[in-house]
């Protein structure tokens, strides 16, 4: 019979957290492999996110935090995310997953000021993240700055014109006007 390499580290912790007559020896958390990322990933994108959060709990990488981060906001734990968004944003200022996670984290803790820097910053090194202009305008929509909201709602729409949040971004653009 042949084991993979999870099941294998598995049995391994489980012998060393036996305890002996002279010694116990301390069990630690297996850690975190890169198909063991994919599959989380997989299960964010179809919905699992409590179970994406699980797998990716103690992984390490900037694709891993941000799908971290991303399973906590679609919870509305944005306290918890936004520790993992600030790591895979700070790692990776690009990722797109980690940006929207961190925005949103950002916006529904209300540190409007945050979030416009973090995403202003994201948003220099890589101009054409749809979502970084999308919560940068829900940060300045919390700041009453709606002329700076209906600029970025608009690069919103140019860059993603088909997201699910366009027809929603739609609607408050003609309701700021």
């Amino acid at each position: 019979m042949k084991l993979d390499a999870r099941v294998v580290g598995i049995l391994a912790l489980s012998v060393l957290s036996c305890r002996t007559a002279s010694a116990q020896v301390p069990l630690r958390s297996a850690p975190v492999m890169a198909g063991d990322v994919k599959a989380a990933i997989a299960m964010y994108e179809q919905g699992k996110y409590a179970e994406a959060q699980a797998t990716l709990q103690g992984a390490e990488g900037a694709e891993a935090k941000a799908y971290l981060a991303a399973s906590l906001v679609k919870q509305k734990k944005y306290g918890e995310a936004e520790g993992p968004a600030k790591e895979a944003t700070d790692a990776e200022p690009s990722n797109e997953i980690g940006v929207a996670a961190l925005g949103e984290a950002l916006v529904g803790l209300r540190k409007y000021d945050e979030a416009i820097d973090r995403l202003s910053n994201s948003i220099k090194v890589e101009p054409d993240m749809a979502y970084a202009y999308f919560w940068r305008a829900q940060a300045h929509q919390g700041k009453k700055k709606v002329d700076m909201a209906v600029e970025d709602f608009n690069t919103f729409l140019k860059l993603a014109p088909r997201a699910p949040e366009a027809a929603a971004v739609r609607q408050t653009l003609s309701a700021l006007k």
